[in-house]
């Protein structure tokens, strides 16, 4: 088989890694891994965060692409409800309590995507006759008939023909053609970074449910300047007016918002804005071309599960080729039963963070009571906060 894999970010890189690791030279004859981007440009420095699950940072461990000096772990999330709110309400959700070192990291983009990169690098180099990396080379058209997919790729428009087209070139929202499930959240993520007195949040992730949206700070690790955290900020875009605001009076209007837990804001970067909204294939397949992380699903980040759900999806795919070639099934069944496998696991995120991105737009009276009353319902019910923690954590 001949495998070509559209977008070299973290989900692409992953599975073109997982592809060359774990699938014969007899299974997968050929890796054709493609991005716009030149291979000499450094993608190291790139700061935009990332927060992984503990399922995620196994599979990077196992891909030896996962560099824990580099990332912070997470070992506490607090979520919680910003006042006024007649039931307040909140969820601590402790790696210890679940036996497990950590529940998650944070780290930059650039410190996930360069070993990633190395790492196909190295492999690519000790088998040129089956890895080819093929960077600078965007690919303009992808044509899928019964018998494989045609990619037209370069400034030349090569035409090559491949057994597999895997497109995990994602983007942000608003730059995205709209999918078969489309909706403009009419919100905006405003992101950057926080500075924090000491000793800063210590692996503490803290998700606020405000009454303009969600308010998240990611621990990151400390540089030195001291400690410092990710934040993630939403609001509607009819009441969005921080890009008029000081960074003296955004620290004031955050600081009032956040829990005793998070500390005192001391700091904060130049911020980026992005509007939010939800895109998804209701299939990953479409003849023989699949999609994988924000090609197939781009999710609001309330939840910050979509590079998780990608990462995810390749390693489903990966298995499902392995297994298919052991038993000499069909291409085309064994691609046909990918969407079943990842429904489980795609569709409830889907629809929980569309549910609670609305629900942000909604101005019920009892609203906000109803989830104060949800979250402390939560962090009594140890069993079921225990299942939402692990589905946190390993997916569906």
């Amino acid at each position: 088989m001949k495998l070509a894999v559209i977008g070299a970010g973290p989900a692409g890189l992953a599975l073109a890694l997982l592809a060359a690791q774990r699938l014969a030279d007899h299974q997968v004859a050929e890796i054709h891994l493609f991005d716009t981007r030149p291979l000499d440009r450094d993608v190291s420095g790139d700061a935009r965060t990332l927060a992984l699950n503990l399922g995620s940072i196994r599979l990077l461990q196992r891909l030896s692409a996962w560099r824990p000096e580099v990332a912070q772990a997470i070992q506490t999330v607090h979520v919680s409800q910003a006042p006024p709110a007649p039931v307040a309400g909140e969820v601590w959700i402790r790696a210890a309590d679940l036996g497990t070192p950590q529940l998650g990291a944070v780290l930059p983009y650039g410190a996930l995507v360069a070993p990633l990169q190395q790492r196909w690098l190295a492999l690519a180099a000790r088998a040129p006759q089956r890895l080819f990396t093929r960077f600078a080379t965007p690919v303009n058209a992808i044509r899928s008939d019964a018998g494989g997919v045609e990619l037209d790729s370069g400034e030349a428009h090569l035409a090559e023909r491949f057994d597999l087209a895997v497109v995990a070139e994602g983007g942000v929202f608003a730059e995205q053609q709209r999918k078969a499930i489309a909706s403009d959240y009419h919100q905006n993520a405003w992101v950057g970074s926080v500075r924090l007195a000491a000793p800063g949040l210590k692996g503490l992730a803290i998700e606020r449910f405000t009454r303009n949206g969600p308010l998240a700070l990611l621990p990151l690790p400390d540089d030195a300047q001291g400690a410092r955290a990710a934040l993630v900020w939403c609001l509607p875009q009819a009441e969005d007016d921080i890009a008029t605001l000081t960074d003296a009076q955004r620290l004031v209007v955050i600081q009032q918002q956040l829990p005793a837990a998070a500390g005192t804001l001391t700091g904060i970067s130049a911020l980026k804005c992005f509007p939010l909204g939800l895109n998804a294939e209701t299939r990953l397949l479409q003849g023989r071309t699949l999609r994988i992380g924000n090609a197939a699903q781009t999710l609001h980040p309330v939840a910050g599960q979509g590079l998780n759900l990608g990462l995810r999806d390749a390693q489903v795919l990966v298995d499902a080729l392995r297994d298919g070639a052991e038993t000499a099934a069909d291409l085309d069944a064994v691609l046909a039963r990918i969407d079943r496998q990842r429904a489980p696991d795609r569709w409830p995120m889907i629809a929980a963070t569309d549910f609670l991105a609305r629900s942000f737009a909604w101005r019920l009276p009892g609203l906000p009571a109803l989830r104060g009353l949800a979250l402390a319902g939560l962090e009594l019910a140890k069993p079921l906060k225990t299942a939402v923690a692990r589905r946190m954590m390993f997916g569906g």
